[in-house]
């Protein structure tokens, strides 16, 4: 049985459908009716001793679905619990075809219509003729729709007759044709660098669509993947992604079915390791997994309504405002040009820091969205800058680009300051994130690389969409207040929340970094201040800020230099919380799994914002703290602050692409349950009650 949260986290790319269907799962699902009605039946009498088929008939609703044995990023397949006459024998069950479906990034073996899985039954050699044998079976099922998953189950009753007197069951025909060919021949396959290469016997004659490759065995294919198909002769070679995270021992069988598109039904074949053919003509393939233009479309809107939420985001919210102000101040016959120089540079920066997290990513580093904060040398140039930020509103010196002065010289640089206002606003919005952003980046890490450039540069456009907006409709400008001396009030009271973010990138130094670290990040800050106010003198007597600029870079150098060379290996101590919570690690999820207790798990870094006001509001109270005691639930937490790869890739494999995310195991086994990444304490404190 395997995680189903990350087909529960984020299902669909727009967030705030997901946001809906994950409170409903606040109710019990078995008070629930399920969503696919399943069956048990068997195909005609037998002799004793004889193999008779029994079908379970899954029928799901529309819009619902079920999942192949290997159910692919995620889900899990049907789990069956025998109760058998004495002497009978159950053998493994037989899967149609499946179909793919890719949402949110994951790739998924499913059905979406009716559907049987045929199970061979060997009779008691003592059964008597005439009798009819009972047979039972507790069979559990994941059911899922594009937005939300309800783990499922039944208590299915059948019979036998025994004997040869009876007719056949004419619906087993067509269900035993959904099933794949057995392939006669065995293939074979190899791992090569970062693909896993499959020959399959296959007449040079014969026709095929839109292939696509399933393979039986987890953890060794990258199921989201692209898959390629070459004809080599009478050989078919399917090349497929290689399963990320560390390599493990590799398998000497493999099996799969290849689907041969449409409605042309599928193959089963058993490969062995040997030599896989070199070249070969393209054929068919499943263009990045089932990658569609309206995926790509999906994930583009998700990314723009993530932008979009941004710009209210505290360490944003005051650029924004402030640049604003300075355009409805400044030459309005200029605005529609400062206003695409500013989005341009946003988006020019979210595509760069996209495009390196991609990079790093196929390399083999194990990153997400929001990386670079977990390098303590970034954070301090994080800090510097939100400190030339802050002094820039408390009016100590003008930076260019968020000037509100008109003077020449003064800091009105037009399209070039607004450019640079656009860069410094998506590198100081990097450690805010939210589910529209959540489930775009997921996307974008299992999509072709100019797609995923698509969905990074709609998130910068969403987060310069009100500047764009600003610029091009006098309207919107009109609705702004008119100039006057209460706009020098307001920018200064704009250091308010830019210091709040100074401060709390100070402690993230310290967190990262350890004591020394941190404390020569505050006395670079306290410098920098020093050449900012250099900078001012300069302004005022109209030079130019070349001493005090120089000085600036000096210190800005000599962060880069000295920084990195006092980072302890521990970083700072975080003082325990309320809950007694332990280290995230897959071997003590299992562990306490196996044990029957309930889990609660949650992934959070320092840099997460959302992350520490959840803690904050939800998870660090006595009545959380007090219900979860009084259930025995074991607590797990998975500090993403610094790179961590184990939890980088659980959290790829639950299809998050980030932090924050919060599961719930309940007690006594059953799959996870994914939590809102808003949380209040009431939510908290009825989990262990099935609330």
């Amino acid at each position: 049985m395997r995680p189903v949260a990350s087909l529960l986290t984020l299902r669909t790319i727009t967030a705030f459908v997901t946001a809906v269907c994950l409170a409903l799962l606040g109710a019990p699902s078995a008070a629930l009716a399920n969503h696919i009605q399943a069956s048990l039946l068997a195909e005609k009498p037998a002799a004793p001793g004889e193999t008779v088929t029994l079908a379970l008939l899954m029928q799901p609703e529309k819009g619902w679905h079920g999942y192949w044995s290997n159910p692919g990023d995620a889900g899990f397949g049907l789990s069956l619990d025998w109760t058998l006459p004495a002497g009978a024998k159950a053998e493994a069950p037989e899967f149609p075809v499946p179909q793919t479906l890719l949402l949110s990034g994951l790739m998924n073996h499913v059905y979406e219509h009716d559907y049987a899985v045929l199970v061979p039954l060997t009779l008691p050699r003592d059964a008597k003729p005439g009798t009819t044998l009972p047979i039972a079976a507790k069979a559990r099922w994941l059911a899922c729709t594009d937005q939300i998953c309800v783990p499922e189950e039944a208590d299915l009753q059948g019979t036998v007759t025994v004997g040869t007197a009876g007719t056949a069951d004419t619906r087993f025909a067509g269900w035993r044709a959904a099933l794949p060919a057995p392939l006669d021949r065995a293939g074979t396959f190899a791992f090569t660098g970062k693909a896993l290469r499959i020959a399959i016997p296959f007449p040079a004659s014969a026709r095929i669509g839109q292939p696509h490759f399933f393979v039986a065995s987890e953890g060794l294919a990258d199921y989201a993947a692209a898959q390629k198909f070459y004809r080599h002769g009478d050989t078919l070679i399917a090349e497929l992604g290689r399963a990320k995270g560390p390599s493990a021992e590799q398998p000497t069988t493999l099996s799969g079915v290849l689907a041969l598109g449409g409605d042309a039904g599928g193959i089963a074949l058993v490969a062995r390791a040997g030599p896989v053919p070199e070249g070969g003509t393209p054929v068919g393939g499943t263009a990045a997994a089932g990658f569609s233009l309206a995926t790509l479309l999906t994930a583009i809107l998700g990314a723009l309504a993530g932008g979009l939420v941004l710009n209210v985001m505290p360490c944003v919210f005051p650029i924004l405002s402030l640049k604003a102000l300075a355009l409805a101040r400044g030459n309005n016959h200029q605005a529609h040009v400062e206003g695409m120089a500013y989005t341009a540079g946003v988006m020019l920066a979210c595509m760069a820091l996209g495009g390196v997290m991609l990079a790093l990513r196929a390399a083999g580093e194990e990153v997400g969205w929001a990386f670079q904060l977990q390098e303590p040398w970034v954070v301090a140039l994080l800090v510097l800058l939100a400190t030339a930020i802050t002094a820039n509103f408390a009016g100590l010196y003008e930076m260019p680009g968020l000037s509100l002065e008109s003077a020449p010289g003064a800091g009105s640089s037009g399209a070039k300051g607004a450019f640079g206002t656009g860069l410094l606003a998506a590198f100081v919005a990097t450690p805010c994130t939210g589910p529209f952003m959540a489930a775009a980046v997921g996307a974008a890490l299992v999509l072709p690389w100019w797609a995923a450039l698509a969905i990074f540069a709609a998130l910068g456009l969403g987060l310069g969409l009100p500047f764009l907006a600003i610029g091009f409709v006098p309207a919107l400008r009109r609705l702004l207040p008119r100039p006057g001396g209460w706009m020098e009030t307001f920018r200064r009271a704009m250091t308010v929340p830019m210091g709040l973010t100074l401060l709390a990138l100070f402690w993230l130094a310290w967190r990262l970094g350890g004591g020394t670290f941190g404390l020569l990040t505050v006395i670079l800050a306290v410098a920098l201040v020093g050449a900012l106010y250099l900078v001012r003198r300069e302004q005022r007597d109209g030079r130019r800020p070349l001493a005090g600029t120089l000085a600036a870079i000096a210190l800005t150098a000599a962060a880069v230099i000295l920084l990195p060379r006092t980072v302890s290996a521990t970083g700072g101590t975080a003082e325990a919380g309320q809950l007694d919570a332990q280290p995230f690690s897959e071997a003590t999820l299992a562990q306490a799994r196996k044990a029957g207790k309930p889990v609660f798990a949650y992934f959070t870094a320092d840099w997460c914002l959302s992350c520490k006001v959840n803690e904050s509001v939800a998870i660090e109270r006595e009545t959380t703290r007090d219900a979860f005691r009084k259930a025995g639930v074991v607590v797990l937490v998975g500090d993403w602050t610094r790179r961590d790869p184990a939890i980088s890739r659980f959290l790829t494999a639950q299809g998050a692409a980030g932090v924050p995310l919060y599961l719930w195991y309940p007690a006594g086994g059953g799959e996870p349950r994914p939590l809102p990444q808003v949380l209040t304490p009431d939510l908290l404190a009825g989990l262990p009650a099935g609330k």
